[in-house]
């Protein structure tokens, strides 16, 4: 059985098609659409992307944009997504301890959730805020300047 998208997003689809010439421009908000539906992009969403924007647009072409982009959970994530960075900037301001206290705190490694489907914890490139590290991106929302103590408060509020 293949993905069917709400009849809400299929209308946004439409406007977005209309309002974009190049088809191609449809892809990033019909990812974000899909992903708002289900929590995740896997392929049967991606193939029905796909066959909604039309030709020329290929299940390849949606594929790589969704796997080029880390703001796209290719998998069913927790509640809350913690995502912390992982490039050398954010290493050298701390967030590798603070990747280590969060595991500890949640009791799960990277790339795992917890469970109770409540916390995923990933780690991504760059999510430009290296002069605020340690941070981590939660949902849609930054913390930034991140002391242990912080974090705990913050997990604290969350559960």
């Amino acid at each position: 059985m293949s993905y069917q998208f709400s009849s809400e997003s299929v209308s946004r689809l439409n406007k977005l098609l209309e309002m974009f010439p190049d088809k191609r421009s449809v892809i990033l908000p019909g990812l974000y659409l899909l992903q708002k539906e289900q929590g995740f992009v896997d392929r049967e969403g991606m193939e029905a992307l796909a066959d909604k924007i039309g030709s020329p647009i290929s299940l390849a072409q949606v594929y790589g944009v969704a796997t080029f982009y880390t703001l796209y959970n290719k998998k069913p994530v927790g509640k809350y997504h913690i995502q912390i960075c992982g490039t050398s900037s954010c290493y050298m301001r701390g967030n590798d301890k603070l990747e280590k206290h969060i595991c500890s705190r949640l009791g799960i490694e990277l790339g795992e959730t917890t469970s109770d489907k409540k916390f995923t914890l990933e780690e991504v490139e760059c999510l430009g805020a290296c002069g605020y590290a340690p941070m981590v991106q939660i949902n849609d929302a930054y913390y930034e300047n991140l002391t242990f103590e912080k974090m705990d408060e913050i997990l604290k509020d969350l559960t």
